[in-house]
């Protein structure tokens, strides 16, 4: 495997993932106050600008589709490579533009770069490196991308004050190839993530389609109104499509995106609402606050005032860091949308132009951007498997580069037709961004309400090795639907060092919670074992239900060695595991036992396992644990354990015949006597 003098060591592809990631972000900060001096060197129009401006920025949302599907089939690292050349060609085409058309094409090229990086290089920094890296992580994805926009203004306010603009777009260009031999020099050969996976360009086509015509409506917001059919007609069908395509992705039977796992989990919900509404409500507190400053101060004096905003950046970028390991992560957000809120209430107190207050303003602004979109993206990944990482930021950063995009070039229009006076305007547009503030900051408590979902502290062990999500988050809703599950709790330490369980007296089974024992199947041969050697341990001739849990992607279970069928089709895992289920009873029934099979869709998996278990209103759950010791058993954590903690049904752990002649040891966290009320203990992984 080629790979580089540097790769592997986090502080370099550190750098990388920041060089990347600055160049265009922080440009689109920073163009405001030079478009004035582009439009007249390059002889563009104000339109022109603003429909560059909005294509370079629909390429940075479907960007993010398109990187996903060529992760798929292309070797990762080597289209990081192709990526960190496009960036480097855009900026290099938009400095040395002598048109508008080279102009034009220069920031779409940047625009997908950058996007298509933060896809391909930021997860592998976020789960490629130990624990101890994630706060550093957590503070450079949250300077990349809010530090670069906090600090945007200020550096077009200076360079606007110099009367020129291409020395800033160079500045831009060397930092591309910085992040070019970065990338060159980290480079670790690494695999396609899926090559069987469908070339899905239905979705590509949806998301391009959508954002181009959504972004190039809105771009003509600068010369019309927002119900002129040259705006509503593109813009409206561009919001139509991308609604499709996330419909069609939360449908698909083998998704490119991770749609349904999203949309259909309480607390990625949570996590990407608040990342919308923060992004859309950020825009009032920003840009139209700069622009109706700007008629009374010069750039570069409101750069400087904005500079606290990167102050505010850096000083949440560092508390997030703090707190990513903790549960208090799980309030960052709404502590950031309720400074957000502040934040706007005091720009609206500083127009026309109290200079002190911007000060303010900008100040509760940074912290607020450094609080809510980059936290809630962690959130939302937390709350899945860390295989699903990517997918996630494909989505979240879609999903937000719509709403903060699209939503700048509406409020400016409303700025203008609220009132003829445009300070009373941005006034009127303030209090719009205001109120999506509170409405964001409402709708994540909501959710987590009504779903049942709690703050926990996130399990970085169990996530950052693929097992599990890093906690648990209910169904969407689940509370109002009557399906919430228990409220979390931490697990006791297992006691590695009990013999295996003696048999279960009848009489104790019978005190037990009436209903069938219900075995934890997922064809592997420590569940067979479970199920053969339970008639000795509880007595034959009971009934029984057989639970098999899937997840789409992950499976969940082994399936028979000559069976073949598509992970990524949900579908198709569906109906192997209800086979699983099915051969895990038909076993059951050769034991003893009167047996049924029950196929469950969840993750992670102890949760279907204890929500089946309750269903059924089943006594005992018996399982066969997967021994683990020592480091391995510390970094990836117990479905067994966690089960037990879960539910007050007995759970018994029964040992593969091979750990009871080598005398190992079972994972157990009390005696295998039934109490009828604590676990016995007993989980399968």
């Amino acid at each position: 495997m080629r790979q580089g003098p540097f790769a592997g060591r986090y502080p370099a592809v550190a750098v990388m993932v920041t060089f990347a990631l600055i160049p265009y972000l922080a440009l689109s900060a920073a163009i405001e106050p030079l478009v004035p001096t582009i439009t007249a060197q390059l002889g563009m129009t104000p339109q022109m600008m603003s429909l560059a401006s909005g294509l370079a920025n629909a390429a940075y949302a479907a960007g993010t589709v398109l990187a996903v599907q060529l992760a798929q089939h292309l070797p990762q690292r080597r289209m990081l490579l192709a990526y960190a050349v496009v960036l480097v060609v855009g900026a290099v085409v938009t400095a040395g533009a002598v048109n508008g058309v080279m102009f034009t094409f220069g920031l779409i090229f940047l625009g997908l770069a950058t996007s298509m990086l933060l896809i391909a290089a930021a997860p592998s920094l976020t789960i490629g490196f130990p624990k101890k890296r994630l706060p550093q992580t957590a503070m450079i994805m949250n300077m990349c991308v809010f530090g670069a926009v906090a600090i945007g203004p200020f550096i077009g306010g200076v360079q606007s004050a110099a009367g020129q603009w291409r020395p800033l777009f160079w500045i831009i260009a060397g930092i591309a190839v910085l992040a070019l031999a970065m990338a060159v020099l980290t480079f670790e050969d690494a695999p396609p993530a899926d090559p069987t996976a469908p070339r899905d360009l239905r979705a590509i086509g949806l998301a391009a389609a959508g954002c181009v015509l959504a972004f190039a409506g809105a771009a003509r917001l600068t010369t019309h109104g927002l119900f002129d059919v040259e705006v509503a007609l593109p813009m409206f069908v561009g919001l139509a499509l991308i609604v499709t395509l996330i419909t069609y992705q939360f449908r698909a039977r083998r998704p490119l995106l991770t749609v349904r796992a999203v949309l259909t989990s309480s607390i990625p919900v949570a996590g990407v609402g608040l990342a919308l509404f923060a992004a859309a409500a950020s825009i009032a507190a920003t840009s139209l606050t700069a622009a109706a400053l700007m008629d009374e101060l010069s750039a570069f004096r409101v750069g400087l005032l904005y500079l606290p905003e990167l102050g505010g950046a850096i000083v949440m970028a560092v508390v997030f860091g703090v707190v990513i390991s903790r549960r208090a992560m799980h309030y960052l957000p709404l502590v950031g949308m309720v400074l957000l809120a502040a934040g706007i209430v005091v720009f609206q107190l500083a127009l026309p132009a109290n200079q002190p207050l911007v000060l303010l303003g900008a100040a509760l602004t940074g912290l607020a951007l450094g609080a809510t979109v980059a936290p809630a993206l962690f959130v939302t990944g937390f709350s899945l498997q860390s295989n699903s990482l990517q997918r996630v930021f494909a989505i979240i950063e879609l999903l937000r580069a719509v709403a903060a995009f699209l939503v700048a070039p509406i409020l400016a229009n409303i700025v203008v037709a609220a009132s003829a006076d445009r300070l009373d305007g941005t006034r009127h547009a303030l209090w719009i961004g205001f109120g999506l503030a509170i409405a964001g900051a409402v709708f994540g408590i909501a959710v987590y309400a009504l779903s049942g979902a709690r703050p926990q502290k996130p399990d970085l062990d169990r996530f950052l090795e693929g097992d599990a999500a890093a906690w648990h988050s209910p169904p969407l809703l689940a509370r109002l639907r009557g399906t919430a599950a228990p409220a979390p709790t931490r697990s006791e330490p297992v006691d590695r060092g009990l013999p295996a369980p003696a048999p279960i007296a009848e009489a104790d089974l019978d005190r037990a919670t009436p209903g069938p024992i219900c075995f934890a199947y997922d064809g592997s041969d420590l569940a067979r074992s479970a199920i053969v050697a339970a008639p000795g341990l509880v007595g034959p001739g009971r009934d029984a239900v057989v639970v098999c849990v899937w997840q789409p992607a992950d499976v969940g279970f082994t399936p028979p060695p000559d069976e073949r069928f598509d992970p990524n089709n949900a579908h198709e895992v569906a109906r192997m595991a209800e086979r699983v289920a099915a051969a895990g009873a038909h076993l059951a029934e050769q034991a003893g036992f009167r047996a049924r099979s029950v196929a469950v869709e969840a993750t992670p998996t102890w949760q279907g396992i204890v929500f089946a278990a309750q269903a059924e209103k089943a006594r005992l759950i018996v399982l066969g644990p997967h021994p683990r010791g020592g480091l391995l058993a510390a970094l990836q954590g117990s479905v067994s354990a966690t089960v037990a903690a879960h539910t007050a049904i007995p759970v018994l752990f029964v040992p593969s015949p091979a750990d009871t002649e080598t005398d190992k040891t079972v994972e157990s966290g009390a005696s295998p006597q039934v109490n009828g009320r604590s676990a016995a203990v007993g989980v399968g992984e």
